[in-house]
């Protein structure tokens, strides 16, 4: 997997906070924990599993919850992330819209929305429009990854849902 694209969509500041919420570790997950410890930010890790899964060693500080069951909220606190990023669990969980409020509440403002899917999974329009409809501002489709469709979107301060 070619992470460099991908990771030039992220530009971590000092004391960032990046969320991935996903079905599965790797390749991204590491690649986002390391550029975010550059710069001593946290990385947090939210890792829907129907069984336990081992944690690699790289990732033993990141603050991890694992959901067993797909029709399960993440947690997160209130404007406490500047960077949500699903990942191969849009698609899978029995209530995306939820998975969408809870993003938009732990996002600060002018935070990014991430929503990554293998190819041909996901519905690029549809999934612009859920955005839209989520208060999520300027979706666009970004082709970084050939294995990897990738929608992102960013919450901006005082529209629609306001704070």
């Amino acid at each position: 997997m070619e992470l460099k694209q991908f990771l030039e969509l992220f530009n971590p500041l000092p004391g960032n906070h990046y969320m991935q919420v996903t079905s599965k570790i790797d390749a991204t997950t590491l690649a986002l924990n390391e550029i975010i410890q550059a710069v001593e930010g946290e990385f947090r890790l939210a890792l829907y599993t129907e069984e336990e899964q081992s944690i690699p060693a790289e990732l033993y500080d990141v603050k991890t919850q694992q959901i067993s069951k797909f029709n399960t909220p993440f947690r997160a606190l209130p404007r406490d992330n500047d960077i949500v990023i699903f990942k191969d669990i849009f698609s899978e969980h029995s209530n995306p819209e939820l998975l969408l409020r809870i993003a938009y509440t732990t996002l600060a403002n002018t935070a990014d929305v991430i929503i990554m899917e293998q190819k041909g999974v996901m519905d690029i329009a549809a999934t612009k429009e859920l955005l839209e409809k989520f208060e999520f501002r300027a979706p666009n489709a970004i082709d970084v990854l050939d294995e990897y469709d990738l929608v992102m979107a960013k919450k901006m301060h005082m529209w629609g849902n306001g704070l």
